[in-house]
């Protein structure tokens, strides 16, 4: 599947401009984080995409189709979507909260199948024993799990996820990250993470989109080509040293640049 962002603005009616001529094109399977600093329109991207917004201008191809003339059902058969928090607060067991990213896939009653996903889904992420537990009895991490199990039975071309480790200690960080781009290798999937943690992004991602202030893309690449010294600087305004471990760039962070924007 081939998503193609063509000149893509964006902006709200009361909140201004949030993006500018975005370009983008993502052709193969494949974990791809999308970095930059708070504010710079990542979530409004990522929304853009899926169809939850409709761009002021340009486009979001799919396959070719434009999004302005797809229903949200359409787009949601090619790109499932895991939101950074959820106001959800079911009032059922979590398999049945996973349950609910099926949709897609069944008419009046769900199937054995069905069953066999989500049962799959809460190993892989170790919640099985969550799974008569009340939806809205979980604390803040185990929401989030659910969130991204709901995200992987939807068995769509592509994934997108808004920052999912974000209630996540570092432990569960990385293995999310890890199971992410596991996922992404060998069933090959397009997912498309936003991440705020710059060393779990060049460490697990194939494909880096750096957005910078006031909503444009500063670069795109692999994480070698894409953490430097310079971009670091320019996007997120710190000085810091990138010490190569293989084809691997750590960053160690050193101190605040004065803010010139």
């Amino acid at each position: 599947m081939t998503i193609e962002i063509r000149n893509l603005c964006f902006g709200y009616p009361r909140g201004g401009q949030v993006l500018y001529d975005i370009n983008l094109k993502f052709d193969h399977p494949g974990l791809v984080c999308i970095i930059g600093p708070n504010g710079v329109g990542k979530s409004t991207l990522v929304k853009c995409i899926n169809g939850i917004v409709r761009p002021t201008s340009g486009d979001v191809l799919i396959d070719g189709t434009s999004t302005r003339t797809m229903r949200l059902k359409d787009i949601s058969r090619h790109i499932g979507y895991v939101p950074a928090s959820t106001a959800d607060c079911f009032s059922m067991p979590v398999v049945d909260a996973i349950m609910v990213g099926r949709y897609n896939h069944y008419h009046i009653r769900s199937s054995r199948k069905d069953l066999e996903t989500v049962h799959k889904a809460m190993r892989v992420l170790g919640i099985e024993d969550l799974a008569m537990r009340s939806f809205n009895q979980l604390s803040a991490g185990q929401h989030q799990k659910v969130a991204i199990a709901r995200g992987l039975v939807t068995e769509t071309e592509v994934l997108i996820l808004d920052e999912p480790t974000s209630n996540l200690d570092v432990r569960h960080q990385v293995y999310v990250t890890e199971l992410l781009r596991a996922i992404a290798e060998e069933q090959d999937k397009l997912i498309i993470m936003i991440c705020h943690d710059l060393n779990i992004a060049a460490k697990y991602a194939h494909h880096v989109v750096v957005l910078e202030p006031p909503g444009r893309v500063y670069a795109e690449g692999t994480p070698k080509e894409i953490f430097t010294a310079e971009m670091l600087r320019s996007v997120y305004g710190v000085d810091a040293e990138i010490v190569p471990d293989g084809d691997i760039p750590f960053i160690k962070l050193g101190f605040a640049t004065p803010d010139k924007r």
